[in-house]
């Protein structure tokens, strides 16, 4: 099914529910479109790794918060800086204080706050939400319906769509290595 942003907002508490329950849906943000799920649903990032062909990759979220971030993962030297940049196209990889909190069952984990009407609602959800291209695994990511493969437009519940986004994939910045992730 595919929704406006209006559409969305008129709706808003069935899809927020929707997505608590677990769906699989694709929304737009400041770059590119992203799949996405609640985070701590290991049944629904489990079908986001099955539709995007992808095993080993880690996920990036999308946190309700800069609060978030401060009280889920380690402080560094280099944290403070860089969340002035947040909101907006960047992912910052960090520690995290609590290794259970990671949907990718590792200590480390890419945050993002996209400079975009969604990080409203991630906010209101008050839980983060997995973000990733849509796209299988080395394919070019979403940026149009037109981009959107049927295969995997027939396996999520929803999709928000916003036009098209003439945009890139956020920037990586891994600030325990303080080093610039370059995207292929």
């Amino acid at each position: 099914m595919i929704i406006s942003k209006q559409q969305f907002l008129k709706n808003k508490k069935v899809y927020i529910k929707k997505i608590k329950q677990g769906s699989v849906f694709i929304y737009p943000t400041d770059t590119i479109y992203g799949i996405g799920c609640i985070s701590t649903n290991k049944k629904s990032i489990n079908r986001i790794k099955e539709i995007k062909q992808r095993t080993n990759k880690p996920f990036s979220i999308i946190v309700p918060s800069k609060n978030y971030i401060l009280k889920k993962c380690k402080y560094n030297k280099n944290l403070k800086k860089h969340l002035k940049k947040l909101p907006g196209k960047y992912t910052l990889i960090l520690e995290l204080k609590n290794k259970k909190l990671s949907p990718n069952k590792i200590n480390t984990i890419g945050v993002r706050i996209p400079k975009h009407w969604f990080s409203k609602i991630v906010k209101e959800i008050n839980l983060p939400i997995i973000t990733t291209s849509v796209n299988i695994s080395n394919n070019p990511y979403m940026t149009s319906l037109k981009d959107l493969s049927t295969e995997i437009k027939s396996k999520v519940d929803f999709i928000i769509y916003q036009g098209h986004l003439n945009n890139k994939p956020s920037k990586i910045i891994n600030l325990i290595t303080n080093q610039i992730i370059k995207r292929e």
